[in-house]
């Protein structure tokens, strides 16, 4: 039974780590585009997070936080403190992507519907 959890710890950890790889990639190459162009405001910043987002697509890496997020929370195990304290990290930075998404989305949409 342990080797059921400790394959679902690895799985929920690759599934709650690997859409920040490319996140902060791209992140980077926004700052970088912003600095050379020196566009300013929340437009410019916008434009390179809907790329970023785009790419990965929304829907993948919605699914696989939640996915993320079942598998920590059904690996924790009495005795492997560090594994749990793990998986409680990997489990906020799953929500920390959840609640990005949920802004960005919220965002593109009231930008979009409500322009003054």
């Amino acid at each position: 039974m342990d080797e059921l959890k400790k394959k679902r710890f690895l799985w929920g950890v690759l599934l709650a780590w690997a859409p920040w790889i490319p996140i902060l990639i791209g992140l980077g190459n926004t700052l970088i585009h912003i600095s050379r162009e020196k566009a300013t405001g929340i437009g410019a910043v916008a434009g390179g997070l809907t790329e970023i987002f785009v790419v990965w697509g929304i829907g993948t890496i919605l699914i696989g936080q939640v996915a993320a997020m079942v598998l920590l929370f059904r690996a924790f195990s009495p005795g492997h403190w560090m594994r749990g304290l793990f998986s409680v990290l990997s489990i906020c930075l799953s929500a920390l992507m959840l609640l990005l998404i949920g802004l960005f989305l919220w965002l593109s949409w009231f930008q979009k519907h409500h322009s003054f």
